[in-house]
């Protein structure tokens, strides 16, 4: 676990549900092995399909009690809400669509809440939502799994002690290349709501990866942006929403930017990549290759900071697990995200402060990413006109 975790190791384990994530659903296992990594929750209920019968059957999957396999979630928000031993956070899983109306559920209750991203699929539900949070009290983390890498970490902190200097070029695209034929066509459970506008909301490839790139760039820059201007297309034939973007971004302060996402990009599998460029050096980072960040001070040959070798600081080591060179990733930037969420439900239960260096995406991160995704539309529906985020 984490080398900080010592303070909350021996705490009671956050009694943990889920809505969303039952049989055959490839996010709903990333959620359940993150949340036992560091051994700070315990699945206790759950909702896991809107079929009831395959909710049950999931349930049983995890051995879990039947009683506490729901048929809705509004019956699990409603029962969990009543019991002694109810749920202390629920985790998200859903599609795009429903995690407004999940959530409202159980924050109506006071129950912490874990989402997956993006917020929700519409900027007026995304508001909606983080009004009804910040009215509850409650700690709402948004599962943008990448800030979770340490040598993420390790980069944001470079460039807010100034080891870059001024900022001015940020480069970021998310490439993959499994939807490059109609997959949704096909009845492929993943290709057919991520295509579905009603589902997925207005973004495709920018609602879906998109997001991820756009959240990475603001994290390790703290960045915001002023305008963007975007290039969205739907290549494949029929396709509803778009799988490819180019944005331009110009950020407060001066910076520009450039994002790509796309699912039609045939040799990409899961392509994030970072490159951060200031007055006095530049950082590159991939997340296929997610232990190894480089710097290169201008003028001097470039470096290799390894996850726990020489040049690796402190807010990477609290996130990490295991000896350099022991390959460390994806399972463990989500697990950092519900370790760090553990803490502060922690604390907010004990009603005492949140443990120094807890970060992680929350409400505003997911209100950013919702508006980005609407701004991306607006601006490309007007051929890509440059404008600003609908905060």
């Amino acid at each position: 676990m984490p080398i900080d975790a010592a303070h909350t190791a021996r705490s009671p384990r956050l009694r943990l549900g889920m809505v969303g994530g039952g049989r055959d659903a490839f996010i709903g296992a990333v959620h359940r092995i993150a949340a036992r990594i560091d051994d700070q929750f315990e699945l206790v209920a759950g909702c896991f399909s809107s079929n009831p019968e395959k909710s049950k059957a999931s349930g049983a999957d995890l051995g879990l009690d039947p009683a506490r396999c729901y048929e809705s979630f509004a019956e699990m928000a409603s029962r969990e809400a009543r019991k002694k031993d109810g749920i202390d956070v629920v985790a998200i899983v859903t599609p795009n669509h429903m995690h407004a109306p999940v959530a409202l559920q159980f924050l109506k209750r006071g129950i912490h809440v874990i989402c997956d991203k993006p917020l929700t699929a519409t900027l007026p539900e995304a508001k909606k939502l983080a009004k009804a949070a910040e009215a509850s009290g409650v700690v709402f983390a948004l599962t943008h799994n990448y800030t979770g890498y340490p040598m993420i970490r390790q980069a944001k902190a470079m460039v807010a002690a100034g080891d870059l200097g001024e900022l001015r070029v940020i480069q970021v695209e998310y490439a993959q290349d499994w939807l490059t034929e109609p997959l949704e066509g096909t009845g492929q459970k993943q290709a057919d709501w991520r295509t579905d506008p009603a589902r997925s909301g207005a973004g495709g490839s920018t609602g879906d990866i998109g997001t991820h790139a756009f959240n990475l760039a603001n994290f390790v820059t703290g960045l915001m942006l002023d305008t963007l201007a975007a290039d969205l297309t739907a290549f494949v034939p029929g396709r509803r929403v778009d799988d490819n973007g180019h944005v331009m971004l110009r950020f407060k302060g001066g910076a520009k930017g450039m994002l790509w996402c796309s699912q039609v990009a045939p040799g990409n599998e899961n392509c994030l990549r970072l490159r951060v460029y200031g007055t006095k050096g530049g950082l590159e980072w991939a997340q296929e290759d997610p232990n190894y960040l480089w710097f290169t001070p201008l003028g001097q040959p470039k470096r290799l900071i390894t996850r726990g070798g020489a040049g690796s600081g402190p807010e990477a080591a609290r996130v990490s697990r295991i000896p350099p060179g022991h390959p460390e990733g994806y399972l463990e930037g989500f697990a950092n995200i519900y370790a760090e969420a553990a803490r502060a439900i922690t604390a907010r239960k004990a009603n005492t402060a949140l443990p120094p260096g807890t970060t992680f995406p929350g409400l505003k991160e997911g209100l950013e990413g919702v508006a980005f995704v609407d701004a991306c539309v607006r601006s490309s529906a007007r051929n890509g006109a440059w404008v600003s985020l609908n905060l």
